[in-house]
């Protein structure tokens, strides 16, 4: 009998001999939330470790209460600016369940003062550690070590704006990096984004802005993803108000903001992070091999350890409430789907069940975003997995993971590919197609031809790949050169086909939408600690004698494109016609029939569509415009009547995208 089947296995009778895996999946979550607690708070509640753990201050009683879990511990003290960081002065003492207290007197402690923990470990060693919970971590400028920072303002941030995350329903991304985002070769601000970059990204026309490497991590160059203390905003780039003011002026703006969040591994380091923390060497994080990612250099959390699963889920509430994010990416997710961290083939079903999956962190999983949804209705929950997991972007009540979206990994890759490999003139358009296609049915997918994987030392953008050094000579709107103008038109195709065709959302790294010239290094001893290809060059994109300003209309266009005409939330593209003799694809989605002409020379004169519906189309995007950068060959202004067959037929110039919308019918008085 179908009826008992989860619906997960219902609309996919593939995952037929997998049904008692997806089952068992679902009465495990369902047991750990009636364990948590019945009511539709309980899990909230549960998720709160953040304001009981760490150091706080009850100013009506007149006290600080310091707590740390630390269960394998023989010793812990607080030590800091309050005592001289003297380890003997005040000692914290076991409360039970691994936990260690203490409450000072309130003029003991003040806000902006360093502190630390010295905890004498299982194993017998003695080390100065950053309390798990701190709210702020800041770095000595001369000695550079990390110290915990008591963090408690006399005047609370006082909001201004508000923004309900569900009006996003087809999410335009822009991915950005703070410390990056300006043009001076240094690190730039919180406030510095939210005054200067913010507005570029409104006015860019996306609705969501996707913030990395927010949470505190020692070393700059690993982009935020060797977090060390996980519930404190880098403090390179400002306080903890200043990235409030941040996510403020963005919904002022009517942005959404996600955080790029990091709970698939940790760093290592002793001094910074939580590695080791009370000495057993596997508190946190599992022992031996499993707690090492051999890839990343990085440790591995135990997410069948209940206190570690509530540790993350506080983390994840304390982002929502505390700084009002409007959602999360998950980085690495694969990399806790499976024991082998995904370092695999996926070429079966049987790939995602089996030995290989890690149910721990299915649990958490799970539990994260019942958490997320409870606490934020309407939250962006994006799954960075490129696996293809059944079910991870479908509801828990349907034996799924419960995020909303995933993103598309294959796409980027594949272009990437095609640049590397082949010239455009060989370019196989049934398997581009396949490829912008090919996602789960009813899993809403992230589309994106690059982000900032493709945009780091070792690769190239697709601008890059497309048109290399010349990008350095030939950019300047009076200088027609070939490699250049094959460049422009190739980029926008690419955006073109990837947006409309890929998924049902859309996310683009900053800068790459108006084809920024050069790599992301971030200061290293490789490069004698420049910062000089770690920002982004803005001066490009606003001088209006350079091609730069082309491709930056051209996306303004392409997001306006998304916005007037919902098509990412409609079913997927429909084929209409692949032409392999003239290089032309045909796709239709949401009404608008596309047609891309990939030709390197050759266009279609009067080519026939045969399309939906008898209204009359007319142009609403050209990528062959003269304001794009492009030979204007199409007068936008003209009509397409549909025959009575069903056939319309188009001017399709080469290397050039075209998208039709149906004319609405005048109504008659």
């Amino acid at each position: 009998m179908t009826s008992d089947k989860p619906n997960l296995v219902r609309n996919d009778p593939w995952l037929e001999p997998y049904q008692g895996d997806i089952e068992r999946r679902s009465e495990r979550f369902h047991k750990a939330l009636a364990a948590i607690g019945a009511g539709p708070g309980a899990l909230a509640a549960y998720a709160s470790g953040h304001k009981i753990m760490g150091i706080h201050c009850n100013p009506k009683a007149g006290f600080w209460n310091i707590r740390e879990w630390a269960p394998a511990a023989r010793a812990v003290s607080l030590i800091g600016d309050c005592n001289g960081w003297n380890r003997e002065r005040h000692p914290l003492s076991p409360a039970g369940n691994g936990i260690w207290q203490l409450q000072v007197p309130a003029a003991t402690l003040d806000h902006g003062q360093r502190v630390k923990l010295h905890i004498v470990g299982a194993d017998g060693s003695c080390r100065d550690r950053i309390p798990a919970c701190i709210r702020r971590a800041v770095q000595d400028p001369h000695s550079h070590d990390f110290s915990g920072q008591v963090w408690q303002p006399p005047q609370p941030y006082k909001w201004q704006h508000t923004l309900d995350p569900a009006i996003i329903t087809s999410p335009l991304i822009y991915e950005a990096h703070v410390g990056m985002a300006g043009e001076e070769p240094r690190v730039h601000s919180y406030r510095e984004f939210a005054d200067h970059i913010l507005p570029r990204i409104a006015r860019a026309g996306y609705n969501t802005v996707q913030l990395m490497a927010v949470q505190e991590h020692p070393y700059y160059g690993s982009f935020g993803y060797h977090v060390s203390s996980f519930f404190a905003p880098c403090s390179r780039f400002g306080t903890p108000e200043d990235l409030k003011y941040l996510v403020d002026t963005a919904h002022g703006l009517g942005l959404a903001i996600l955080l790029d969040v990091v709970h698939s591994h940790a760093v290592k380091n002793l001094a910074e992070g939580l590695n080791d923390f009370d000495g057993s060497g596997n508190q946190y994080f599992h022992a031996g091999p499993r707690g090492e990612h051999p890839a990343w250099d990085s440790k591995c959390f135990d997410y069948g350890r209940a206190e570690v699963r509530q540790f993350l889920l506080s983390n994840l509430r304390y982002w929502l409430e505390e700084f009002r994010f409007d959602g999360f990416r998950f980085d690495g997710v694969t990399s806790m789907l499976y024991h082998s961290h995904g370092n695999k083939s996926f070429g079966s079903y049987a790939d995602y069940f089996g030995a290989d999956a890690d149910e721990d962190a299915i649990l958490y999983l799970q539990l994260a975003t019942r958490l997320i949804a409870s606490i934020k209705p309407g939250a962006l929950i994006i799954a960075e997995d490129m696996s293809g997991m059944p079910g991870l972007c479908r509801p828990h009540a349907e034996g799924g993971l419960g995020f909303t979206h995933r993103l598309g990994m294959g796409i980027p890759d594949y272009w990437i590919k095609l640049l590397k490999h082949s010239r455009d003139e060989d370019w196989n358009l049934g398997d581009l197609w396949s490829v912008l296609a090919n996602r789960r049915a009813g899993e809403a997918t992230i589309a994106y031809a690059e982000s900032h994987d493709q945009a780091l030392v070792g690769d190239k953008t697709l601008a890059f790949w497309l048109m290399d050094k010349d990008m350095y000579w030939h950019m300047g709107k009076d200088d027609p050169h070939p490699v250049i103008e094959r460049g422009i038109a190739l980029h926008k195709l690419i955006r073109l086909a990837t947006l409309v065709f890929g998924g049902e959302g859309w996310l683009n790294f900053m800068g790459n939408e108006f084809g920024h010239p050069e790599w992301l290094d971030f200061p290293r001893e490789g490069n004698d600690w420049s910062h000089h290809y770690c920002r982004r060059q803005w001066s490009l994109v606003d001088q209006p004698d350079l091609k730069y300003a082309w491709l930056a209309a051209f996306d303004r266009s392409l997001m306006a494109l998304a916005r007037e005409h919902p098509f990412l939330a409609a079913p997927p593209a429909r084929l209409l016609a692949i032409d392999v003799d003239q290089k032309i694809l045909i796709a239709e989605r949401a009404n608008l029939v596309v047609v891309l002409n990939f030709s390197a020379s050759q266009s279609a004169f009067g080519y026939p569509l045969d399309v939906s519906g008898k209204e009359v189309r007319t142009l609403v995007l050209d990528t062959d415009a003269a304001a794009f950068g492009g030979h204007g060959r199409i007068d936008p202004a003209c009509e397409y009547p549909v025959t009575d067959e069903g056939l319309m037929s188009v001017y399709a110039p080469s290397r050039t995208g075209l998208v039709f919308a149906r004319k609405p019918l005048l109504r008659r008085e």
